[in-house]
């Protein structure tokens, strides 16, 4: 019976264990998630969400404060359209946070930043070019295009010294999303170094609308790898989404993917950046409590705890901090729908907006809790203790978990005395 450790990904003329930690914003999947995974040999992501704000949790920066000053005459202001980033702060940020993860970076793995396309922050392209050139001056060893199709993020790089260095790679969810990027980017010369084949079990924002139920990870990796053998495509796809256990894994590298990606699990591991409260919800979480809804102001379904806080939350837009979902002409659905119900109903205070949410200020805050489909089984890969809490788990834990389990078992850690222990 196979392990996932029988297994190697191959980017370039290099070999890793083929797990990746998928990328978690904000700041969910933290340096020190990524750098476990690198320690052991694999591919761990941090996210450049709301890279501001990380910076100053980090290292004491100023950057959302001074954005916030520079707009404060707008808060009250329905139009937002005035509110921009300062490209140079925004890369300041993201070398500072980038950089200092790839300066503490040990072992034998990689360190990729999740980019997601969606953050469109008033100037998409402007943007998105900062961000994706910032986080290659910083020594990023990869970088995994998210959030949207990405047709034209190789041209904004392509002059980087790096473009052809470090490794680039898109996630799709179809054949056709697939097929739309090969053929954007084959004028570059450039092809993805991997292609990141993500399902309709992921947590999150999913690719799929609200018929996903109707698609299956397994059927769209054999559709896309049945495409790539007719075209003589040679590029390692990652399965990811609903990938719970090592045996999970291993019936997709038998398949000729190239490796997994794996997160749910890891969101209830010391490394990740959720309070310890909110990771104790996950644990808690029965099948009955986790949903798909539309409240993202992105226009992408979204995976989360039906308790999430951010649902039906009035919270007033905090652009002038933040802003990084306003498109490029400084709207955001939730804005709009904040509006109407503030003018819907002038007498009531935060009046509740149930139909799209403040994504940037509730994900800042943890109070959207977004989560894979198989979120309640995490119950089962811990114990619980004596005062009602589960143990935490340790994110080498997990990694070696999935690398040498077999038969669909999951190895418990040891057992701790006390949730402080």
């Amino acid at each position: 019976m196979k392990r996932v450790d029988d297994f190697r990904l191959r980017l370039g003329n290099k070999e890793y264990v083929p797990i990746m930690i998928g990328g978690m914003g904000v700041d969910i999947s933290t340096s020190e998630l990524a750098l476990e995974a690198a320690r052991l040999g694999g591919i761990g992501h941090i996210s450049d969400a709301m890279v501001q704000d990380v910076s100053d949790r980090k290292f004491d920066t100023t950057f959302v404060k001074d954005k916030t000053k520079l707009y404060k005459f707008n808060i009250n202001n329905m139009d937002k359209a005035v509110v921009q980033f300062d490209l140079e702060r925004l890369a300041e940020a993201t070398r500072l946070h980038v950089g200092a993860t790839m300066a503490a970076k040990k072992g034998d793995g990689l360190i990729f930043v999740n980019c997601m396309e969606k953050l469109t922050m008033n100037a998409p392209k402007e943007t998105l070019r900062t961000r994706l050139s910032s986080a290659l001056d910083a020594g990023i060893d990869g970088i995994t295009m998210s959030a949207g199709l990405h047709l034209g993020s190789f041209e904004l790089i392509k002059d980087h010294p790096r473009f052809r260095e470090a490794k680039l790679g898109i996630i799709v969810s179809s054949v056709r999303a697939l097929q739309l990027f090969l053929r954007k980017v084959s004028k570059l010369n450039r092809p993805p170094d991997f292609i990141i084949v993500e399902g309709p079990l992921a947590g999150g924002h999913l690719g799929f609308g609200f018929d996903w139920k109707n698609y299956d990870l397994h059927t769209i990796i054999d559709e896309i790898l049945a495409y790539m053998r007719a075209e003589n495509i040679d590029i390692p796809l990652i399965a990811a989404g609903g990938v719970f256990t090592g045996s999970d894994a291993v019936a997709f590298l038998e398949k000729g993917v190239g490796g997994v990606q794996v997160a749910t699990r890891f969101t209830v591991t010391h490394e990740c950046g959720m309070p310890d409260s909110v990771k104790q919800e996950y644990f808690r979480a029965s099948e009955e409590d986790i949903i798909v809804n539309g409240i993202s102001p992105t226009g992408y379904p979204m995976r989360m705890l039906k308790s999430t806080p951010a649902i039906g939350s009035g919270i007033r837009p905090g652009c002038e901090s933040y802003g990084y979902l306003l498109d490029a002409t400084g709207n955001c659905a939730y804005i709009n729908s904040y509006n109407r119900e503030v003018l819907a109903n002038p007498d009531v205070k935060n009046p509740p907006v149930m139909d799209k949410t403040c994504l940037c200020t509730h994900m800042r805050n943890y109070n959207c809790w977004t989560c894979g489909h198989y979120t309640y089984r995490l119950k089962d890969t811990t114990h619980k203790l004596a005062n009602g809490d589960y143990q935490i788990l340790s994110a080498e834990h997990v990694f070696k978990d999935y690398q040498f389990s077999v038969d669909n078992q999951v190895a418990l850690p040891e057992k701790q005395e006390s949730a402080a222990a």
